[in-house]
C-alpha cells in the first residue's frame, strides 16, 4: 500500500518562540494544540490544509547541533501504514519507532517519515496527545496548501534516492530536467503520490561541472535534506504584500528580469509592473503559467527556506521553474536586489 498524503511536516528548532512567531505572527499560521512530554515541546500550527509541527526539546538536541533548524519529519498519510512500513523496510529503510499509533521509519539522511492512517479531514496527527491550545478554527488565509517539498541530494545519488521513494511509499516519477546554469548544472527528478497530496523535488548538483549553491547547501546543512517548503497561494501578489508586511523577507529580482520578461511571456504584460513591485518570478509551461517567489532563510545557517506559487493551470516543474530558484537564490548571495 502506498502513501498517499502529506499529513504534517515537522520542524525541530533550537529556539521555539521565534520559530512559532515567524510562522504565527509573519505567515498567518494559527497554533492549534500542543504536546509536552520528557522535556520535548511540539506546537502544531496550521494554515489551509498545511499542518505543521514545530519541536523543540532535549530529543531534538542531536539534529539541530548537525542540522541547524530543519524538517526532522515528513509524515505521510497512508492506505495501510503497516503494509506501507514493510514495503519501506523492504526497500531498505530502518525501523524508528514502532510504539502504539507510531510508525516511523529512516528516509533521506536524518529525516524520517511518520506512517499515519489517511485522516478524512483536519484532524490532529495521531501520533502523539495533544492538547488544544485554541478551540478556534484555523482562520482563513492565502495559503491553501503544501504544493511540493524541495529535497537537495548529494552528486550521484538522485536516482538512488528517487527509486527508494518509488519502492518505500509508492511514489510515481512525474518529471525529470537537467538543467545547465553557465557552468554548472543541476539534475532533477519530481516523484509523486497518486493522489497528489504527496510531491518531492529532488535535485542534485553535476559533479562534473563547477560546484554550486546545493552543494553550498549540503555543506552547511551537514547532509542532504529538506531545502524549502513550497506553499500554494490563491493571489500571489497579494500574499507577498501581506506577508511583507508582516516581517517575510523575500529575495529581489533585478530590474533586469522584468525587461526580459515581455518577451518570454508576452501573454502577462499587463501584469509586469506588479512583478516587479513584488518580485514575483514567472514561467509557464503548456497547461498554462506558474507564478513563484522565495523567502530568504530565516535561520542562522542560511539553509531551509520557503516559497510561495500561485498555478494558473501549469501543471509541471520545468527548466525555467529550477533555474529560477538556482538564479534567485544566487543574486541573493552576491547581493544583487531589484
Amino acid at each position: 500500500m502506498a502513501a498517499q498524503d502529506i499529513e504534517y511536516v515537522e520542524l525541530y528548532t533550537s529556539d521555539m518562540p521565534s520559530t512559532v512567531d515567524y510562522f504565527a505572527s509573519s505567515f498567518g499560521f494559527t497554533p492549534l494544540a500542543e504536546s509536552v512530554g520528557e522535556g520535548i515541546r511540539s506546537l502544531l500550527l496550521r494554515h489551509g490544509t498545511v499542518q505543521l509541527v514545530v519541536t523543540a526539546g532535549p530529543g531534538t538536541e542531536e539534529f539541530t547541533e548537525a542540522h541547524g533548524d530543519g524538517i526532522a519529519d515528513v509524515a505521510f498519510g497512508c492506505d495501510d501504514p503497516a503494509r506501507t512500513c514493510e514495503k519501506a523496510l523492504a526497500a531498505g529503510a530502518s525501523l524508528i519507532d514502532s510504539a502504539p499509533g507510531r510508525l516511523v521509519v529512516s528516509g533521506l539522511g536524518d529525516t524520517r517519515h511518520s506512517l499515519l492512517a489517511r485522516s478524512a479531514g483536519a484532524g490532529l496527527p495521531g501520533d502523539r496527545a495533544w492538547k488544544p491550545v485554541s478551540h478556534a478554527a484555523a482562520r482563513p488565509g492565502r495559503i491553501w496548501l503544501l504544493d511540493h517539498v524541495a529535497i537537495l541530494v548529494e552528486g550521484g545519488t538522485l536516482r538512488s534516492y528517487a527509486d527508494f521513494c518509488t519502492e518505500a511509499f509508492g511514489l510515481a516519477r512525474y518529471s525529470s530536467e537537467y538543467i545547465e546554469i553557465g557552468e554548472q548544472a543541476i539534475d532533477s527528478i519530481v516523484v509523486r503520490s497518486s493522489s497528489g497530496g504527496i510531491t518531492f523535488t529532488i535535485l542534485e548538483q553535476d559533479q562534473a561541472k563547477k560546484p554550486g549553491q546545493l552543494e553550498g547547501f549540503i555543506s552547511r546543512y551537514g547532509g542532504p535534506g529538506v531545502q524549502h517548503l513550497a506553499f500554494l497561494v490563491d493571489d500571489i501578489g497579494t500574499a507577498v504584500r501581506e506577508f511583507r508586511d508582516q516581517g517575510i523577507e523575500f529575495l529581489r529580482s533585478p530590474s533586469s528580469y522584468y525587461e526580459m520578461l515581455a518577451d518570454r511571456l508576452p501573454g502577462i504584460t499587463a501584469e509586469i509592473a506588479d512583478l516587479r513591485a513584488t518580485s514575483v518570478l514567472a514561467d509557464r509551461d503548456e497547461w498554462g503559467y506558474l507564478l513563484q517567489l522565495f523567502t530568504r532563510s530565516p535561520y542562522q545557517r542560511n539553509t531551509l527556506f520557503y516559497e510561495l506559487v500561485q498555478r494558473r493551470g501549469a501543471r509541471g516543474f520545468g527548466v525555467a521553474n529550477i533555474r529560477a530558484l538556482y538564479e534567485a537564490v544566487e543574486r541573493d548571495g552576491s547581493g544583487a536586489a531589484g
